[in-house]
Order: structure tokens, then sequence, then C-alpha cells
């Protein structure tokens, strides 16, 4: 059966790291599926996901070499994913990658097999996570609430939904379920 390339995507605070992370050892001990670390222009110890850290330049050189499958500027930050998922896939590896809405089409294009699996979370409890973390205003809160709405109901018809508004434990059998199937 030929390797798979799951490409995450969901709104900032919808727990795709904490699903990511909880999901880690009990995929590894599987053996067929890795998770991809983005490289991002955001210092390693910022919070939020396992990272490879990049200065701007450092992104900019590994951009021109082709050192990147994918890239794409978000959040006042550069990200990326390495050539390294292709031979990943090559080998036979499944490959999780935490992705961006807004790169999925270009996704789509350089992997047309890829799966979509899109973290769902209810507004409510966005909305909390968002204030409890605390890196935004009001209003930048209320935007990345209207931008989850408008991704909910716009998310591809394809695409395999996990809802992670309760217990993470729950989501992250969800996730291996998909995995393994």
């Amino acid at each position: 059966m030929p390797a798979t390339l799951y490409y995450i995507i969901g709104a900032s605070g919808a727990g795709k790291d904490s699903l990511l992370n909880a999901a880690r050892e009990q995929l590894a001990a599987k053996g067929n599926t890795l998770i991809a670390h983005r490289y991002i222009t955001r210092l390693a110890d910022a919070g939020g996901e396992n990272h490879v850290a990049l200065s701007s330049d450092e992104f900019e050189v590994r951009k021109a070499r082709g050192l990147f499958k994918m890239h794409w500027a978000a959040n006042n930050c550069q990200y990326a994913l390495g050539i390294e998922i292709d031979q990943w896939l090559n080998s036979g590896m499944n490959v999780l990658v935490n992705g961006s809405r807004g790169y999925l089409e270009r996704a789509k294009t350089l992997h047309p097999n890829l799966q979509i699996i899109y973290i769902d979370v209810n507004p409510v409890i966005l909305k909390q996570r968002l204030i409890s973390r605390a890196r935004e205003s009001a209003s930048d809160i209320e935007a990345r609430l209207a931008r989850h709405a408008e991704l909910s109901a716009c998310v591809d018809s394809d695409a395999l939904r996990i809802d992670n508004s309760g217990e993470l434990s729950t989501a992250c059998a969800k996730l291996i379920d998909i995995i393994s199937r």
C-alpha cells in the first residue's frame, strides 16, 4: 500500500500541535508514520509546536537552495516543510504535516493524493483557548474566530474531521484510527 501524506489544518487554537504531540509516541511504536517538523522563523522557545527555528536569512538560503518542499508566510513568520517528506513517502512511511489552510491548494498540486485532516473545535472552546494563551488582542481573537467559521464552512468535503473540543485523548484516538486504516 502506498504511503500517505496527511495534511492537517485547523484554526489556531484548535489543538493541532497538542494532538500531534499526543500521537507522536503511539505512531512511533507503529513504525509506519512520521510527523514532520516545520521550519519557522520564530524562536525555538516561543511556545507552541516543536519546530526548527531559523533566522530569516537562514530560511531564505534554504528556500533558494530548494531544501523546502512547501513554504508560506503567516502570522508574521515564514513556515516550511522540508524536502525530506518526499524521501519518507518514497520509503513507504506515512507523513503527517501541520499545514496551512492558505497553502492547501498549492499542497494539493504538489501531492494530489494527500489526505486532508481538519481539526475542528467548538467556537466557544476555541475562544477560551485563545484567551488563555494570552498571545493576541481581543480584536485579533475575534478575527481568528471569524476565520475559523469561514474555514469550517468551506473545508473540502473529502477532508477527514476530528473534533478536538473535548478530551485530547479522544481526538488522539481518532487520529491514530485514521492513520491505522
